[in-house]
């Protein structure tokens, strides 16, 4: 892996180039060779290229109608979205429709067709915390549950947990696997804490990441938001 300092002309760049890829992380731009992973063709693997493959089809088909995809896209055009380089982009309706639909099946909620009304994204918690024990192998969650989405039908808190590291790591940037959800309800609502199991092995002092996205019934997902790494207890 190489530094790369900028100069005039090029002041930034992310993504593969040839054999090469250029990325950013906290100590400066780098540049390292470009490889090809593996394709395990694993259950999970084959389960998330199936729901994207379904939801491209679904696109097209009924009930979706030309005034449902443009309502799709005017809500893309509402919401300022970042690419790699930190620069403000607007995604297309096809995308928003993906990212939220793939998020909520993974999840196992319902499909959502009609487009979102309310034009935003949905705020992260700022409340996330996780704990974890190696004696159970769960995974505790503290959330704020006066959040909007625990009395909504339809809606969930995704989460996300990264692979075990060691005590002496401090950022991590993946992978990550899917690890469960909490599902909001009009009735009976979910209330701090919550316990999953773990995806992965949890061994006692390695440490672990937990992130999460907030999914609305009306079919909006909330931006990535992450709680603090946390070693895994006895």
């Amino acid at each position: 892996m190489a530094l790369v300092k900028y100069g005039g002309g090029i002041v930034q760049m992310s993504g593969s180039i040839a054999g090469s890829v250029h990325a950013r992380n906290r100590f400066g731009n780098y540049t390292r060779a470009r490889t090809k992973p593996v394709n395990p063709k694993s259950s999970r693997q084959t389960g998330a290229r199936t729901v994207i493959m379904f939801l491209a089809e679904q696109w097209r088909e009924s009930p979706m109608t030309d005034a449902i995809r443009t309502a799709w896209q005017t809500y893309a055009d509402s919401v300022s979205w970042q690419n790699k380089l930190g620069e403000n982009v607007s995604l297309t309706g096809f995308n928003m429709f993906m990212r939220g639909n793939a998020a909520r099946l993974r999840a196992g909620l319902t499909l959502v067709t009609e487009a979102p009304t309310d034009l935003g994204l949905p705020a992260g918690d700022p409340v996330l915390a996780v704990s974890a024990s190696a004696a159970t192998q769960l995974v505790t969650v503290t959330f704020d549950d006066t959040l909007p989405w625990c009395d909504e039908d339809g809606a969930g808190m995704l989460l996300d947990m990264g692979l075990p590291q060691n005590p002496t790591r401090n950022f991590f940037g993946g992978p990550w696997r899917y690890a469960s959800v909490l599902e909001g309800d009009g009735v009976a609502p979910p209330t701090s804490t919550e316990t999953f199991t773990a995806p992965w092995t949890l061994i006692e002092s390695q440490k672990i990441w937990v992130r999460a996205s907030i999914l609305k019934a009306d079919g909006r997902m909330s931006t990535k938001f992450e709680a603090d790494p946390i070693a895994i207890a006895a």
